[in-house]
């Protein structure tokens, strides 16, 4: 069974602020609204563009992403 982006991101999170992964991650697991259960780009996308003013940059989502469709095949 494919784990949801979410569960993905989860692994990632650390004290390391400093590198882009770890603290987007801290971000996305702090955040109490974010879809939690969704595996679908457009939607966790569209919900940061709106929603997540932590992001600061979307191709930061996008490498994210692409490294979480590798791992989840």
């Amino acid at each position: 069974m494919k784990r949801s982006f979410y569960h993905y991101v989860m692994t990632l999170r650390g004290p390391n602020t400093k590198i882009t992964e770890t603290k987007l991650a801290n971000e996305i697991g702090n955040d109490i609204q974010f879809p939690k259960q969704s595996s679908d780009y457009h939607e966790i996308s569209s919900y940061l563009e709106i929603e997540g003013h932590y992001v600061e940059n979307m191709d930061d989502f996008d490498v994210l992403w692409e490294k979480y469709t590798e791992n989840n095949r």
